[in-house]
């Protein structure tokens, strides 16, 4: 049970496993004015960024959850680097069944919605360990405008447009699950430019250190073929964000 390789080795640099900047990711730590002592569950949690920073800036506790061993390693190593091992745990598990052992006031998953199949699934299975009154957060992308055709969207490593909402329509999705959305943080264009920039130089770097690595030949096309087609494509017209819900 792991992340296939080539994830891992195309995000090796990264801290934040999604298109939120440091600065991002702290201004909504800031916005949700959170308590110390605040119970957080955070599903996909990646190398443990969000609740490791969170945890040092705002005194919160609580748990990730993420299938990849070396990125829960990650997370632990971070912990301890910012002085909060004894705040918050990591564990390496599939995060799509995931329940929490008692309610949490925060329950998130940034960027990882194939956990439940989709967001009202994810939301869904985020329910089941927030207790009455709590916050769940979820990162999700969205159309920053309309596709033209299939071809664009699967540029957009989606498998079409309907994969992805515009944006209006998906908080207008929130309402139709009885959510209302209170407080959103929005990736921007340069956003997108450090996660997926970082993510080139880390595939150049293995490469350099292992040109007969059997991914070698996968990873020498993406290469190749990944910067022209994000500029061209994503950077247009794919946006991403995370959204805080409470439900009615």
């Amino acid at each position: 049970m792991d992340l296939p390789r080539s994830f891992t080795i195309r995000e090796s640099s990264h801290r934040i496993h999604n298109p939120f900047t440091s600065e991002k990711l702290a201004a909504l730590g800031q916005a949700l004015h959170l308590a110390p002592g605040t119970r957080a569950l955070d599903l996909a949690s990646g190398s443990g960024e969000m609740l490791c920073t969170w945890a040092h800036a705002h005194g919160i506790v609580g748990t990730g959850v993420d299938i990849s061993t070396e990125f829960t390693a990650k997370a632990r190593v971070r912990a301890s680097e910012l002085g909060v091992a004894d705040q918050v745990v990591f564990i390496h598990d599939d995060a799509s069944g995931y329940v929490a052992d008692e309610p949490v006031s925060l329950a998130a998953c940034i960027g990882a919605t194939w956990i439940g199949n989709g967001v009202v699934g994810t939301i869904d299975l985020l329910r089941r360990s927030l207790r009455p009154g709590g916050i769940l957060l979820i990162g999700e992308p969205y159309w920053r405008q309309d596709p033209p055709d299939q071809h664009t969207a699967e540029a957009c490593h989606a498998g079409d447009k309907d994969d992805f909402r515009l944006l209006p329509e998906l908080i207008e999705q929130f309402g139709e699950l009885d959510y209302d959305v209170v407080e959103m943080m929005l990736a921007d264009q340069d956003s997108w430019d450090r996660y997926r920039a970082a993510q080139w130089l880390n595939i150049r770097r293995w490469l350099d250190r292992n040109p007969d690595d059997e991914l070698a030949a996968e990873l020498r096309a993406e290469l190749s073929e990944e910067p022209a087609r994000y500029a061209r494509y994503q950077r247009e017209y794919l946006g991403w964000g995370v959204f805080a819900l409470m439900g009615r």
